[in-house]
């Protein structure tokens, strides 16, 4: 029997539908042989979705409240995958410094952590893209190099020696190989059985898009503070995307006060460091919790981004480590078409969890370890944790170092991701 599908991803959020793009344009997997199933798309939405001219997209419409920090690897992986050129470009924010600070010293300080892309010889650090943005730009990829969209849900999975089953309210389909791209609660990891580790951070990161008294200078600025770190994200429109993690209680305090006792509590948290300011948006509170699977990957499956791992969001590596995922896994796929293997053969999968499973765990456990060193107020915690950020800006060998490592410019990553050649195309 032949299957409907060579590949299957489950889930059209950023991730997902970038892992569909990248893999119909560098698996060697022919596009057609892989379809993306969204159960988040209504048919409707779907048709919206692949409109560039959609008010999501306009450049007059306001920021999206979820975004993500893309780093240079993310981009080249993006460049790789055909979406890089589908986003509105005039949304996109470049950043080009980075300024990090502890509570215990002013922004302006000498032991205040700084990188900047000129030192670098980088046009920046990175770039502030809206989540939808990102999801829409893949999705218009991946239809447009052939692959399929179906908006339908799955309810269960099965898997044999040749094939996937999945079942759905639209009926079944089988595959060679099944992604699970389906968030924090994969309803894949379920059905694999795949236990993962979790750790309850007790903080919320309160989300909201805000205007500033001062330009924020293309900078991202994240301030240390005793309940949590305080992030203000550069935006295409001059505005600040803010993720302020914090103490539970204190979140709940904070998402009680109105905009304006709200914006004053902001404006005291970072310090002024723009000056004064005000909601534009809405707030959104998510609980953080610290999740890591034990396995990537079962029969003719594997799991990759938040499916796979959810890190605390300090450094922003979410997105970024998801689409490295990806990046591995179109690699051991090209790798495996080349030599006319079974996608799905368990070889392959365990090539890709290798690459993997390790870097997520070590990821993981460093987000934790720096919030919780960061989480110092004043005394001798707090000093310990401002002469940290001291040491590691105070040459600059060290800090082209961080900076690089941050920027996925060094380090062990999959080609994709250093701008590597592209795959050779070969049909399964």
């Amino acid at each position: 029997m032949t299957p409907d599908f060579d590949i299957v991803v489950i889930g059209a959020g950023p991730v997902g539908a970038s892992t569909a793009a990248l893999l119909a344009h560098r698996s060697g997997v022919a596009a057609a042989r892989i379809a993306l199933l969204a159960p988040e798309l209504a048919a409707s939405t779907a048709a919206a979705n692949s409109d560039d001219s959609a008010p999501a997209h306009s450049q007059v419409a306001p920021p999206e409240l979820r975004v993500a920090a893309l780093s240079r690897a993310s981009e080249q992986i993006l460049r790789h995958a055909g979406a890089w050129d589908h986003l509105p470009q005039a949304r996109v924010c470049a950043y080009e410094r980075m300024r990090v600070w502890h509570a215990s010293v002013p922004a302006d300080s000498v032991m205040a952590l700084c990188f900047d892309a000129a030192e670098l010889a980088e046009p920046n650090l990175g770039y502030i893209v809206e989540n939808r943005a990102l999801s829409n730009a893949a999705l218009a990829s991946f239809r447009e190099r052939g692959g399929t969209v179906l908006a339908t849900s799955v309810s269960a999975l099965a898997s044999t020696a040749d094939c996937v089953t999945l079942h759905g309210a639209s009926g079944t389909l089988t595959a060679r190989l099944v992604i699970g791209a389906d968030g924090a609660r994969s309803q894949v990891r379920e059905w694999l059985g795949i236990d993962i580790s979790t750790h309850d951070y007790q903080q919320s990161a309160i989300v909201a898009t805000v205007a500033t008294e001062e330009p924020h200078q293309h900078t991202a600025w994240q301030r240390f503070l005793a309940n949590g770190p305080l992030a203000l994200l550069p935006l295409f429109d001059g505005s600040c995307s803010i993720v302020w993690s914090a103490d539970k209680p204190m979140a709940d305090e904070l998402m009680m006060l109105d905009s304006a006792e709200f914006a004053v509590r902001l404006a005291a948290a970072s310090d002024h460091v723009l000056g004064g300011t005000r909601l534009l948006s809405e707030r959104l509170a998510v609980p953080l919790q610290r999740r890591l699977a034990r396995r990537l990957i079962g029969p003719r499956t594997a799991l990759l981004g938040d499916a796979a791992h959810v890190v605390h969001p300090l450094a922003g590596q979410g997105f970024n480590l998801g689409l490295l995922d990806a990046a591995a896994l179109a690699e051991a796929l090209a790798d495996a078409m080349q030599e006319r293997e079974d996608p799905g053969a368990a070889r392959v999968l365990r090539r890709y969890e290798q690459a993997r499973l390790t870097h997520n765990a070590l990821m993981s456990a460093s987000m934790s370890a720096f919030n919780e060193l960061f989480r110092r107020g004043a005394g001798r915690g707090g000093w310990l944790a401002a002469q940290v950020l001291a040491f590691a800006g105070a040459s600059a060998t060290t800090r082209r170092w961080f900076a690089r490592r941050a920027l996925g410019l060094s380090g062990e990553l999959p080609s994709l991701a250093r701008g590597g050649q592209p795959a050779r195309a070969v049909s399964w």
